[in-house]
């Protein structure tokens, strides 16, 4: 790592690493750091290298499944582990223009899932148009990422939870614990409190309960610099604990691990963890895991309009192989046929059961 970078990195504040002007806020400074180090210096395998043995040299796409797409960067919480650099300060944000052309994809896609995502993906200010006119196409699965407290951030999205039933949307939620502590620790003062009460709202309209279609899950990320658990396990936990507490209820409990970009790196970094974590996802390496990572069914679409393997190859800018890459030239039949592109965050997707955004996968 370039001695230039260490004196820059701090703790995450509240600022994004942009607004902070921070070291990590720059792409290339993050892709030193995941290429040099450790790795250069033969401590650690580079991923390509570790996936070569069984079969995954080069890493190829299977059928896609998934079409996920970010709708912007802002948002109305900084939280300490985002690998997006989200935060109220963001300005990126995806107009109608792009908006238009990835409904086109929309409509003419093989993938069975739409998911669109941010920065609190609410905030675009044409996002309810979007949703509209995206139901219509009548895609299986029309998933929307929600922080939860955006419900509660303003009168103007109280009426979330309606929307989302009127657009039969499966919403999934962040969640970092089912204690108050441990969520505000991770996501600021207040976040577990109106968390709650988006819950709420949304179990009234009938999300999250028993034989209901309408989808609830929650995503948890770990609040440190160690994997998730079981997943099974803690959605075990979550439920009993919700439900005793707060009269909660929701379906699945997805368990993602943190990958070490953006501000979950910075976090490494000023906590002299990095090391420690990287031996630790490498030394946890699942093979069972790559044949499912979410590379393989999922393409990402930024708030411009470029298309990238996975939602950290955007926040990276490690965009698509090949010639196509940007969602006004989307052709579905070549972006089948290209390399995957990897670096060293990768091994976030395969250490012990596995990461995406759907959970564990092995």
């Amino acid at each position: 790592m370039s001695q230039s970078i260490l004196p820059q990195i701090k703790k995450a504040a509240k600022k994004s690493l942009k607004a902070q002007n921070g070291a990590l806020a720059s792409v290339n400074a993050q892709l030193e750091i995941l290429n040099g180090g450790l790795f250069a210096e033969g401590e650690l395998p580079y991923f390509k290298d570790k996936i070569a043995p069984h079969g995954y040299a080069p890493l190829k796409p299977k059928k896609l499944e998934i079409l996920q797409i970010n709708v912007g960067y802002m948002c109305n919480q900084v939280c300490e582990h985002c690998h997006v650099d989200a935060g109220p300060d963001r300005k990126e944000i995806m107009t109608k223009e792009t908006m238009l052309q990835c409904l086109e994809v929309i409509r003419n896609t093989g993938a069975h899932t739409l998911d669109l995502t941010g920065g609190a993906p609410e905030m675009n200010p044409n996002f309810r148009w979007f949703v509209e006119e995206a139901a219509k196409a009548g895609i299986q699965d029309f998933i929307v990422r929600s922080n939860l407290t955006i419900i509660r951030a303003n009168k103007k999205y109280y009426d979330l939870p309606e929307f989302f039933k009127k657009h039969n949307v499966h919403v999934v939620s962040s969640m970092p614990h089912y204690t108050r502590g441990k969520t505000d620790k991770q996501r600021g003062d207040g976040v577990f409190d109106k968390s709650i009460e988006a819950l709420q709202q949304l179990n009234a309209v009938g999300y999250g309960m028993p034989g209901s279609t309408l989808r609830l899950d929650l995503v948890y990320n770990p609040s440190g610099a160690f994997l998730p658990g079981d997943q099974a396990a803690l959605e075990k936990d979550f439920k009993k604990a919700l439900d005793e507490d707060f009269g909660i209820q929701f379906h699945q409990l997805f368990a993602i691990t943190n990958l070490p970009i953006s501000r979950f790196l910075d976090y490494l970094l000023a906590s002299e963890n990095y090391e420690d974590y990287m031996y630790a996802l490498v030394e946890a390496f699942n093979p069972a895991a790559v044949a499912n990572v979410m590379c393989t069914n999922t393409i990402s679409v930024s708030w411009d309009g470029w298309l990238y393997d996975c939602d950290f190859n955007q926040m990276l800018d490690l965009k698509v192989s090949g010639k196509i890459k940007h969602i006004k030239a989307y052709n579905e039949e070549v972006l089948s046929n290209r390399d995957i592109v990897i670096s060293q965050h990768c091994y976030g997707c395969t250490a012990g059961a596995g990461s995406s955004c759907q959970g564990t996968l092995a």
